[in-house]
Formats: C-alpha cells, sequence, structure tokens
C-alpha cells in the first residue's frame, strides 16, 4: 500500500516537472505572439492600449477609479425672519402643501413644520388646530434627604463563665 503511493506520488512529481518545461518553453512563444494576433507593431503599443483598457489611459495608480469632484454646496443656512413666518401662514391658509410652501420660501420642508406648529397651524388627527404650546415652566429642584444606613445588629456574644467562690 505505501509503495504504491509512493509510485503515484513519484509519478505526479514528473509530470508536474514536464508541465513546468512546457509551461517555460511555450507561454514566452504565446505571449510574443500576442500583439501580431492583435494588430499591434510592438510589444510596447500592445501594452500601452492594454493600460488604456483596463485604467482608463496613460499610466495611473491601480485600484479604483476617483469620483468625479462635486460640486461645492452653496446653499446656506436659511434664516427665518418674521417676513418669513408670515408668508408660510398666507400660503397655509391658502390651503398649499408643506413642501409646496418650502419651495416657494426658499426654506426646508422641517423649517415649515416647525413655524406651522408655533403658529398653531398644526392639526391634530381630528381636524383641529392646535393652539400654540406655552412654554413649560422650569421644574423646582428637589432636595434629596439622606437617610443614614442601618447598621446590622450585633450578635450576642456568649458570656465567660464566672468562677464562683470557694468556701
Amino acid at each position: 500500500m505505501v509503495t504504491t503511493q509512493i509510485k503515484e506520488l513519484a509519478a505526479a512529481r514528473e509530470k508536474l516537472a514536464g508541465l513546468e518545461r512546457s509551461i517555460e518553453t511555450e507561454l514566452p512563444q504565446e505571449l510574443s505572439r500576442l500583439p501580431e494576433q492583435y494588430g499591434f507593431p510592438d510589444v510596447k503599443s500592445f501594452l500601452k492600449a492594454v493600460e488604456s483598457a483596463t485604467r482608463g489611459g496613460g499610466r495611473k495608480k491601480a485600484g479604483r477609479p476617483k469620483k468625479a469632484a462635486a460640486a461645492p454646496k452653496t446653499r446656506k443656512r436659511a434664516v427665518i425672519t418674521a417676513a418669513t413666518r408670515a408668508q408660510v401662514k398666507k400660503l397655509v391658509k391658502a390651503g398649499k402643501s408643506g413642501s409646496q410652501i418650502a419651495k416657494t420660501v426658499g426654506i426646508s420642508l422641517p423649517s415649515v413644520q416647525n413655524i406651522k406648529k408655533a403658529l398653531g397651524l398644526v392639526k391634530s388627527r381630528s381636524g383641529k388646530a392646535k393652539p400654540a404650546p406655552a412654554k413649560k415652566k422650569p421644574a423646582k429642584k428637589r432636595s434629596v434627604r439622606k437617610v443614614p444606613a442601618k447598621k446590622a445588629p450585633a450578635a450576642p456574644q456568649p458570656e465567660a463563665p464566672t468562677a464562683a467562690p470557694s468556701a
């Protein structure tokens, strides 16, 4: 059994050596014929075409192609003024939707919702407009009274025997 496995191993090694020899002799010949097969006059122009096809042209670093530079954001934080609030109120009364109001006034939809809520124009599920919420007063601080920890009762100690007076 062991001898047959040794013979199979030797045969496999011979086959491997033969394959390595064929690669060493045939592969360089195949590679040198590639530029001619694809219509290139020399290896250098063939390699340049392969690089430009795989990397997007020229000699660049390998890896992911870089994203196009995004345009810088020019939008700044909207300033909500009294005029803006009045305009939002007027458009709400006219029956415009929140997104339509946001586009018209030039503010975000959450800003429109905040203004509507502050003006008491938000409808509840029952259909009535809610009054503007009153500001809450700060809660009074409660003083916390510290209670001393209770000590465990001491275990009774056994009494020491007293010597009786001898008579």
